[in-house]
């Protein structure tokens, strides 16, 4: 992260502190406060972090994991539009692991997907992980801020709307894909952590892992909007990768000679 970024990011819990009151969050409002809102070693404690942690943030001086942002959501009280700015600024990284199911794409398939320049084109792992990009893929997806998993990019990337035109459709695909990966693998510590972070960040995330599973297998929309090129009308093909169970390679094809496959070619050129 850069410096700029980081000093973004502390304004923005500085300012975001000074409008939480302390019997908001249940701590004593007696006395004389020096700042208004809570304090730092106040945040921290909220949170789960130690107070030195607390001022490096607000500092500019760390970058911080998804499991400190969930606890920022909480001890600042954020609001959806202001946790979707949290983490913009933040762009947290995965902190540590349980050991868990590791996923590698094979040489081969890398040298496939680099080959393959006629359409955007990725390798999608069994919880949504974006594993590798081709480079028409890397330019279709250079707007996202969040773009490490497929659902972060759905639910909580600030672009996640304007770019995945039919939202609806493709939020659902995404989470009956996460249910079936959930039934498989359902103490997989990374794929638990996923919910966790949907479920706390994300409402319609919530409204709709809650919601009764459809029958029959749903397909993701068809209609994404880049700014440079507009809008583009692709298909969606899914193969399974032999010898990786749960990895699929994703292809977002145009028609040939049609505007969609008029712009991808446009956006190959800034592919290279």
């Amino acid at each position: 992260m850069d410096s700029e970024r980081n000093n973004q990011l502390g304004r923005f819990l500085r300012e975001r502190r000074a409008l939480v009151r302390p019997e908001q969050a249940g701590m004593p409002a007696q006395g004389r406060r020096l700042v208004p809102g809570l304090r730092r070693d106040e945040v921290a404690r909220l949170a789960g972090l130690s107070a030195g942690y607390y001022a490096r943030l607000e500092q500019g001086r760390e970058r911080p994991t998804r499991q400190t942002v969930e606890g920022l959501v909480r001890a600042l009280r954020l609001d959806e539009q202001a946790l979707v700015e949290l983490y913009r600024l933040a762009r947290p990284t995965a902190g540590r692991r349980r050991p868990g199911r590791v996923e590698r794409v094979a040489p081969e398939v890398l040298a496939l997907l680099n080959d393959w320049t006629v359409a955007p084109a990725f390798v999608l792992g069994w919880s949504g992980d974006v594993l590798a990009r081709n480079p028409l893929a890397n330019v279709l997806h250079n707007r996202f801020v969040l773009g490490d998993n497929l659902l972060r990019m759905i639910f909580l990337d600030p672009g996640g709307r304007q770019f995945f035109r039919d939202w609806t459709t493709t939020a659902r695909a995404a989470v009956q894909d996460l249910r079936r990966a959930a039934r498989q693998s359902p103490d997989e510590h990374h794929l638990r952590e996923l919910v966790g972070e949907l479920a706390i960040t994300s409402h319609d995330f919530r409204r709709l892992w809650a919601a009764p599973e459809p029958r029959g297998a749903l397909t993701p929309g068809s209609r994404f909007h880049h700014p440079d090129v507009g809008d583009l009308h692709l298909r969606t093909e899914a193969f399974p990768i032999a010898g990786t169970p749960g990895l699929r390679l994703i292809a977002h094809p145009a028609e040939p000679d049609s505007p969609s496959a008029q712009a991808l070619a446009l956006l190959g050129t800034l592919a290279t």
